[in-house]
């Protein structure tokens, strides 16, 4: 499963270069490896990419993520209290920023097999977290 982290769903969608052709490169080299993977993402990730747009004005990119977002693929990962706990964890040990370790917890939910598509070398840190860094 390809969980996206909101920087990475946001090079995607507005498509600023050189970030959105980086995540087009890593989205190809993985469906090449493993054609039936999947897409995952928290409400969180839904949040953080909704605002700027919204609070701007700019109703053609806000249009595109919720196009995003209305796909049927899409695996949803909910910040129940199992995220949260696991996000705690997270926090205490590896110091991230709260929306950071919602981030990570919710993407560790979906098990091992799972790719973490972010921005932020941060990520890195995180144990049993597939963090591929798109920098």
């Amino acid at each position: 499963m390809i969980f996206f982290d909101a920087s990475a769903l946001i090079y995607l969608v507005e498509g600023a270069e050189p970030f959105a052709g980086r995540v087009r490169a890593e989205l190809a080299q993985i469906a090449r490896k493993h054609p039936q993977m999947g897409a995952a993402l928290s409400r969180l990730t839904w949040l953080e990419c909704r605002v700027r747009p919204a609070r701007n004005n700019e109703l053609v990119t806000l249009a595109a993520f919720d196009a995003f977002f209305a796909r049927p693929d899409l695996v949803w990962v909910e910040l129940g209290k199992d995220v949260v706990e696991l996000a705690t964890a997270i926090r205490v040990k590896h110091g991230l920023r709260t929306p950071d370790a919602l981030q990570a917890a919710s993407c560790l939910q979906l098990g091992a097999r799972h790719i973490f598509l972010t921005g932020d070398a941060s990520f890195r840190k995180v144990a049993g977290l597939n963090a591929r860094v798109l920098r």
